[in-house]
């Protein structure tokens, strides 16, 4: 494992506990929403579907996935962060779904599933922490059965130059500050923040999608451009 990655799985174990509560606060829960638009996306409620939930993380997005889910599908977790995972098994177990989930430590980048494995894979705020944002892309559409659906969440700096201010604004100097409060790390959201501010724009990243093989790309802003739902096919 290289030493960005073994940062980022130090990071998110770390603020694990907090990262939940971060999450809820920081987006007055409107991530619920954002989660629910891309739920409506992903999953068929009448027929069985193997569900591929990257970056996991506490899985607020794989348990939404497997409740709203025809009852024989399967949802897969992964996740470089054990700590989070724990959580999210936690989580699956008071949420009466853990019979859905499987979970699994793994690396985005080099998924250990077989070629045309799922038939949606999904990612919430997570893509812009890969180290090689092109090559998670390319396992992704690797494990993808012929036709099956990326749907993607991630946040983004929106176009409208006053939404764009405070936008950045509340990135440098707030949101670190309620990380800090909430879980005593304040450099980590300082990084999350950051990670915010440097993802891609929507033109850029949807040639990105196009250039790692994905096709039929559609971006939906939410929230004002605050946050972003990609849908692509195999």
């Amino acid at each position: 494992m290289t030493p960005k990655k073994d940062n980022i799985k130090k990071l998110f174990n770390e603020i694990s506990e907090g990262y939940d509560l971060f999450n809820h606060v920081t987006t007055l829960n409107i991530d619920k929403r954002w989660r629910k638009k891309a739920i409506r996306r992903a999953v068929d409620r009448t027929n069985p579907q193997e569900i591929l939930d990257v970056a996991c993380g506490t899985g607020d997005f794989t348990i939404a996935i497997a409740k709203a889910a025809c009852p024989e599908s399967r949802v897969t977790g992964v996740d470089i962060a054990a700590d989070m995972l724990a959580r999210l098994r936690k989580k699956a177990r008071e949420a009466h779904v853990e019979k859905m989930i499987r979970v699994e430590t793994g690396d985005a980048e080099a998924l250990r599933f077989a070629d045309a494995t799922f038939d949606v894979v999904c990612i919430a705020f997570g893509v812009r922490n890969f180290e090689n944002r092109e090559k998670g892309l390319r396992e992704m559409l690797r494990v993808l059965k012929p036709d099956g659906k990326l749907v993607l969440l991630e946040l983004s700096v929106p176009s409208n130059f006053v939404a764009r201010w405070l936008f950045k604004f509340y990135l440098v100097h707030i949101l670190p500050w309620i990380g800090g409060a909430l879980t005593g790390n304040k450099a980590s959201y300082r990084y999350l923040a950051a990670s915010v501010r440097a993802f891609p724009g929507p033109d850029t990243f949807k040639q990105i999608l196009k250039n790692s093989g994905f096709r039929h790309i559609r971006q939906k802003p939410l929230s004002f451009g605050v946050c972003r739902l990609y849908t692509a096919k195999k």
